[in-house]
């Protein structure tokens, strides 16, 4: 495969005010800027370890003011990583609420970000019911605005009767996975709900060495784990066929249920990991059921 240059963007949003640090205005030079994380297909918090280098002294201390895990303000503290390359241009791979942000000692003066996400609805407390019964599909699309989140809405619509919650914000996402038959999980600003084991829709990825494979894909207790380029068409949820001529046993459809990805400006580190199964009805919440 021919490759053109990389190209990542780091967006944080303290509040009202939003800082971008962008590889792609000086490429010749760009700042340092490395990420890896791990996102579910579950309620689990998807997380991420962000690291930037090279920031003016007057950011930096802006961001470790406001970032401090000793400030107790009620301002959201976000990021985006966008990445991608030249040809294609940028995608998100991460979006979350930003837990710590802490200078490292000189001469690096590198800053290092820790994000979960719904970090910041965790300390919200509320408390929603619905009178009789409710479509599971205006539920989750409640439980999405008040979270600021999109809804994709791909399960198998029905009435919920005497459906009421009552604690942090964020815990509505496992009240959603306790309705039963339905995966309730999210994914870069997107709440995510489809038929338990069901891959959603449109969301295919053909993986080969021709599209990206690097080395062996290993196989697993309930399927594969492999590592692949980064790509803009590994969807968390969706589906993986596997086409690979040094493990053509192990080729197939997968349902993706975690996805982990490296990314870095100036190291080797821009790929995506991912653990898929073919038996997707077994996993709930993110356990396995017998």
């Amino acid at each position: 495969m021919n490759f053109d240059d990389r190209i990542v963007k780091v967006v944080f949003t303290v509040g009202d005010e939003e800082i971008t640090i962008d590889s792609s205005i000086n490429p010749s030079n760009p700042p340092f800027i490395a990420a890896s994380g791990t996102m579910f297909a579950d309620p689990t918090q998807n997380e991420c370890q962000l690291q930037v280098g090279g920031l003016q002294r007057k950011l930096r201390n802006m961001l470790a003011t406001n970032l401090t895990p000793n400030d107790y303000n009620q301002q959201r503290k976000s990021m985006e990583v966008w990445a991608g390359r030249v040809s294609t241009g940028l995608f998100m791979r991460y979006q979350g609420d930003i837990i710590t942000g802490i200078v490292s000692q000189p001469p690096d003066t590198v800053m290092s970000f820790r994000s979960k996400t719904l970090q910041f609805f965790k300390q919200d407390v509320l408390a929603q019911s619905y009178a009789i019964t409710a479509p599971m599909s205006q539920i989750s699309a409640d439980v999405a605005k008040s979270l600021g989140l999109n809804l994709r809405f791909e399960a198998t619509d029905r009435m919920i009767g005497n459906y009421s919650y009552t604690g942090s914000a964020a815990g509505q996402i496992n009240k959603l996975g306790a309705f039963g038959g339905m995966d309730a999980y999210v994914d870069n600003g997107t709440l995510v709900c489809k038929d338990k084991g069901v891959a959603l829709k449109n969301a295919s990825f053909v993986l080969s060495p021709e599209s990206g494979l690097i080395g062996q894909v290993e196989p697993t207790e309930w399927g594969i784990r492999c590592k692949c380029l980064l790509s803009q068409g590994v969807i968390l949820g969706g589906t993986l066929v596997l086409d690979s001529s040094q493990n053509p046993d192990l080729n197939g459809s997968y349902t993706i249920y975690k996805t982990g990805f490296e990314i870095a400006t100036r190291d080797t580190p821009f790929y995506d990991v991912i653990e898929a199964t073919r038996y997707p009805q077994m996993f709930w919440n993110g356990t396995v059921n017998i």
